[in-house]
């Protein structure tokens, strides 16, 4: 008797499974609407993040969408936004990991000489004017140089930021960017132009975004959102556009 209960129950195990139906395969998340919910603010949990602006953030991800969509970037991982409207002594720079919809990092970042004092104010693309550029950036390879352990980026932005190869403006490490420095002299030591990062955490972020991310760098500079291809060319018919959402910040 052992056996046929044990064939009965099985089978009424078999018969019940039947019955339930399996999640269709149209009700799961394609691939592709994973990657476009990693490009709309209202997919990422707000503990993701962090300080930085809502706005510039949707900015940001617009600008990283549209670079995408054109062509110009094909395996992007992260998107790391630089918030130069802030003070160079808060956080203003951080790094997301577009496909596991997470923020990684939040730190401090330092602006060109220059650029300004505390507040960065004025920008450029030109050899020698020590300036930080705006716009976004295609992250390279790594290299030993002057400032150690470095990240090459490339700019995407004719007239704002595509002489960034040339200028070499990358990102590296510098001992003057620190809460340390930053409370003891009332703003962090500036570059010649460079994203640079402390020490103890620019080799890992650099590890983390180097040849699979995107750099927006923002200020609200008229004449950059009003011209920025990647804030304007994407926009779709019927849709807000990128410029819309560009002259709100």
């Amino acid at each position: 008797m052992f056996p046929r209960t044990c064939f009965i129950a099985g089978l009424l195990v078999v018969l019940l499974a039947a019955l339930v139906d399996p999640p269709s395969a149209s009700s799961r998340p394609t691939p592709a609407a994973n990657a476009a919910a990693a490009f709309s603010v209202q997919a990422w949990p707000a503990a993701a993040l962090g300080g930085i602006n809502r706005k510039v953030f949707n900015l940001a991800l617009d600008a990283a969408s549209c670079a995408v969509r054109s062509g110009d970037v094909e395996d992007l991982a992260t998107l790391t936004v630089i918030d130069y409207s802030r003070p160079s002594t808060v956080k203003r720079l951080w790094v997301f990991d577009l496909r596991a919809r997470t923020r990684l990092y939040e730190e401090l970042v330092a602006h060109g000489r220059g650029s300004g004092g505390n507040l960065a104010k004025a920008f450029s693309n030109q050899p020698e004017s020590h300036q930080s550029s705006l716009g976004l950036f295609r992250t390279e390879d790594t290299y030993e140089g002057k400032n150690g352990y470095s990240l090459r980026l490339h700019g995407l932005e004719e007239g704002y930021n595509d002489l960034a190869y040339t200028r070499a403006i990358v990102m590296h490490g510098a001992p003057y960017v620190s809460d340390k420095i930053a409370r003891s002299q009332g703003r962090l030591g500036r570059s010649w132009g460079c994203p640079a990062l402390r020490d103890g955490i620019a080799r890992e972020v650099i590890d983390t975004v180097k040849g699979s991310g995107l750099i927006f760098a923002y200020y609200p500079d008229p004449a950059w959102l009003a011209s920025s291809k990647y804030l304007h060319d994407c926009a779709s018919p019927g849709d807000e556009s990128l410029s819309t959402r560009a002259s709100g910040l």
